[in-house]
């Protein structure tokens, strides 16, 4: 596994998306489109006023410095606006595996295909060299578009981990997993991201 690659500046992008490192200036730019509870109805926390906002952006940043994460913004290359955010997540390099998630783009940004376009650099850079064995995805139970999101994408759904984290309102929630590993990535690019590939 090629951990130098997560010390560096990662630039991803194809026609239709550009992710940038969460660092960048234009992070101020989510203000735009943070302010909105559905975004946030299934991501353990609500983002609703500029306190909250100030309070995502350093835990992100937090969480880069402690090796915990890779965050990026995800830019429309169609319209060079900044329409989420995503990241590699419990980044664990002994056992060389990932979550990719902590998703979210503004309504406007939702069901346009940006996702699938993002998704799609995020596996390949993950698979072919940061090296990954594995990438895992999680969805609360919940929240059927992700899931149906997450399974667009080639991931085998694998099971139900219930009572799974608590919540910024000390709620359980309970979060159904999926994954692609390294044997399997080349058949699922060729067969969910053709258009990518």
């Amino acid at each position: 596994m090629n951990i130098e690659i997560l010390q560096s500046e990662i630039i991803l992008e194809n026609e239709k998306v550009l992710l940038i490192p969460f660092e960048s200036k234009r992070n101020i730019e989510l203000k735009e489109i943070i302010f909105d509870d559905e975004i946030w109805k299934y991501m353990g926390m609500y983002v609703r006023n500029d306190q909250d906002f100030e309070n995502y952006i350093q835990n992100t940043l937090q969480q880069k410095a402690a090796g915990i994460c890779y965050p990026f913004l995800i830019i429309d290359k169609a319209t060079n606006t900044v329409a989420g955010s995503t990241r590699y997540g419990y980044l664990n390099y002994a056992s060389q595996k990932c979550e990719i998630g902590w998703t979210w783009y503004g309504k406007e940004f939702q069901g346009t295909g940006l996702n699938q376009a993002c998704k799609f650099e995020l596996l390949n850079f993950g698979f072919e060299q940061i090296q990954f064995r594995r990438i895992q995805f999680s969805a609360d139970l919940e929240n059927i578009k992700s899931q149906k999101a997450i399974e667009k994408l080639g991931a085998v759904k694998e099971g139900v981990f219930r009572n799974n984290y608590v919540d910024s309102e000390g709620k359980s929630k309970t979060d159904v997993y999926f994954s692609i590993i390294s044997e399997e990535w080349q058949d699922v690019k060729g067969q969910y991201f053709g258009e990518f590939a």
